[in-house]
């Protein structure tokens, strides 16, 4: 393998997340790619890489499968990329439960780098993410009052994010409060040092402002290992540029070189919409586009029977749609009563997996039958839709909407837009397609 030296390896717990942090590094001036599932040392990055984020579905498998892939991750980051830094990325509405995963991968991050000390940053504040006396807000509200209490996987019934990682860790966790940071690097590490007395090996970072995140970019660019979401990513990118673009700001202020690549779309461009997030901004974006494009939502029913030929039946539908001005959409995305009657007719966990798979069939037969341009709203949708098409690496495009940009599979051309539950506005879907043209 050639000799190669990257700024920061990223091991993020899911496929939009992963393109989230991606895309806020590129748009702060790094050059960025972005790996499928664990690389193997046949895996090689392009030349005059910054970043190298590396795609996991391990948000809600069994904590000891996630443990054994984010090693693995680790493991390549170091001896192949050589990664100077390392960042477990996981959402910013911190979506874990006490089963996992983020405490119990933290902890195993933490034993194999040899890291006695973990400060975990969640919030972004660009997408109204922040954290006050470690307490996580989305849009100013609570997060066990902001719709994530009734997330279908992991539910988030308590917003002091101190209670929610303490059952998934060995030690203590503290809070590394806002006065502190916006102090500055003195009294940021001047906490650190405290808190690790207190014996709190993971410390809770408050978070209001993208300056906030400038402060901590700074105090903590010599830790080994860093936790959190896309904000502070970015944060570091903008705080140290990139030494491949040309042009690259020199200071944090001046910061305005991307390194998001400009795609040209596919000529022929045959395009879904693909919904699987019940989240309360995916609703409305459901919605929203139902009242202008064709629309098709998934019977679970249905989805469960075997061999019915009920995915090529949506495949048709698709097709007879694909001429359109606005892509067909086929959703799953339903208000959270209506999840409750569904999950309590079919089971929880077959009702889910019984969905996922039809996405995976669908994406699998419309690739088949010509569609090149994939638009998915939801991370466990994302990662299924990915790993079905067989894409293995993606190169980074320009953000449609803060923390999702356009990516494209180099090897055959496919263009994906992977879009965390409650990113973009309500005319996401439209502004995507707009973006295309």
């Amino acid at each position: 393998m050639a000799e190669m030296s990257i700024q920061l390896g990223v091991i993020a717990d899911d496929f939009t997340g992963a393109t989230d942090i991606a895309s806020f590094m590129s748009d702060s001036g790094w050059k960025v790619v972005q790996f499928i599932g664990v690389p193997t040392s046949n895996n090689l990055c392009p030349p005059n890489t910054d970043a190298v984020v590396i795609a996991l579905k391990s948000r809600s498998i069994p904590a000891a499968e996630a443990i054994e892939q984010s090693l693995a991750c680790l493991q390549w980051l170091k001896e192949c990329a050589q990664a100077r830094q390392i960042y477990f990325k996981y959402c910013s509405t911190f979506d874990s439960t006490p089963a996992g995963n983020i405490g119990q991968v933290s902890d195993a991050l933490m034993s194999a780098a040899g890291v006695q000390q973990l400060v975990h940053c969640p919030a972004l504040p660009q997408n109204k993410r922040t954290v006050v006396h470690a307490h996580l807000f989305v849009n100013g509200v609570l997060l066990n009052q902001s719709g994530m209490e009734n997330h279908p996987l992991n539910p988030m019934r308590d917003a002091d994010l101190r209670r929610v990682l303490a059952p998934q860790i060995h030690g203590a966790v503290g809070s590394l409060n806002l006065d502190a940071i916006q102090q500055g690097t003195l009294a940021i590490h001047q906490r650190l040092v405290a808190l690790s007395a207190q014996g709190c090996n993971h410390v809770i970072a408050d978070t209001l402002t993208p300056a906030d995140l400038d402060q901590l970019a700074l105090a903590l660019a010599q830790q080994p290992l860093l936790a959190g979401g896309s904000g502070l990513g970015g944060a570091l990118a903008k705080r140290f540029p990139s030494i491949f673009i040309s042009g690259a700001a020199s200071t944090l202020d001046a910061a305005s070189t991307s390194g998001a690549t400009k795609f040209a779309f596919p000529i022929k461009r045959k395009t879904v919409v693909l919904s699987g997030s019940c989240s309360a901004m995916t609703q409305r974006q459901v919605s929203t586009y139902c009242q202008q494009a064709a629309h098709f939502a998934l019977d679970v029913g249905r989805c469960l029977e075997v061999n019915s030929g009920y995915i090529n039946d949506i495949a048709d539908w698709v097709m007879a749609h694909s001429c359109e001005a606005l892509a067909p959409l086929v959703y799953a995305t339903q208000p959270s009563d209506i999840i409750r009657e569904i999950q309590q007719q079919y089971g929880e966990q077959q009702a889910s997996l019984a969905v996922e798979a039809a996405f995976a069939g669908l994406a699998n037969e419309l690739l088949a039958r010509g569609v090149n341009t994939f638009i998915v709203a939801g991370g466990e949708t994302s990662g299924t839709v990915v790993k079905q098409l067989g894409v293995n690496m993606l190169e980074i495009g320009q953000s449609i909407a803060p923390g999702v940009p356009w990516v494209r599979d180099p090897q055959r051309g496919l263009m994906l837009a992977l879009k965390s539950g409650n990113f973009g506005n309500e005319h996401f879907f439209v502004a995507a397609q707009e973006y295309a043209e």
